[in-house]
């Protein structure tokens, strides 16, 4: 019975100290989850390549095993901060059965983590072969866009741009600002400041 008696003695007298500790153990506790962290000194925020390859070459197959898209460059630069690759002198070729083949190059592109979307920059030049399912033969293509950046959604095959462009085809030539073009549904539109002169459709015979 003492020495339990001793031992409630002793809680009670520690008490204030220990009451004291645990407050600021909870106060230290909250300020660490206030503060901004340290920065990490391994590279990993810079923008900074982790590796890279010469004559890049990848290829997408669908369920049947056809092409679908080839993508080439000189050279390839993946970044790890934000998963994208740096491309200089890319070739895109989108050749999804049923719609006509798309090709851009460009002198650099920049290809997003989803792998799906691209930024193509500095003399871009975007080729749409012939549509054999356009009626007329002078109507079917090629068509030849020109601009200087231009962003692609590969699986959706569509292409847009802020920039000017001039587009050219067996008709004539287009020129203007701004432009979407969707190569599944040959959909295409030019926002503004649009000049040129197409020669009349030819009829089929």
């Amino acid at each position: 019975m003492d020495r339990r008696r001793v031992l409630v003695d002793r809680i009670v007298a520690w008490s204030p100290a220990l009451l004291l500790a645990g407050l600021a153990a909870l106060t230290y506790w909250l300020d660490a989850q206030i503060q901004p962290q340290a920065p990490r000194t391994d590279g990993s925020k810079r923008h900074d390549p982790d590796l890279f390859l010469q004559d890049f070459r990848a290829l997408t197959f669908d369920a049947a095993g056809n092409l679908r898209e080839s993508l080439t460059a000189k050279r390839a630069e993946h970044y790890p901060d934000d998963d994208s690759t740096l491309l200089t002198a890319p070739t895109l070729l989108l050749t999804q059965t049923g719609h006509p083949a798309l090709s851009v190059t460009a002198n650099q592109g920049i290809v997003a983590g989803d792998r799906d979307s691209g930024e193509f920059k500095g003399d871009v030049r975007v080729v749409r072969e012939a549509d054999s399912t356009a009626a007329g033969k002078d109507a079917s293509g090629p068509v030849t866009l020109t601009t200087e950046s231009l962003h692609v959604q590969a699986n959706e095959q569509r292409v847009d741009t802020r920039a000017a462009v001039t587009i050219v085809e067996p008709r004539g030539i287009i020129r203007g600002r701004g432009l979407t073009y969707d190569n599944k549904t040959h959909i295409l539109h030019i926002d503004s400041n649009v000049s040129g002169s197409l020669a009349p459709r030819a009829l089929p015979q």
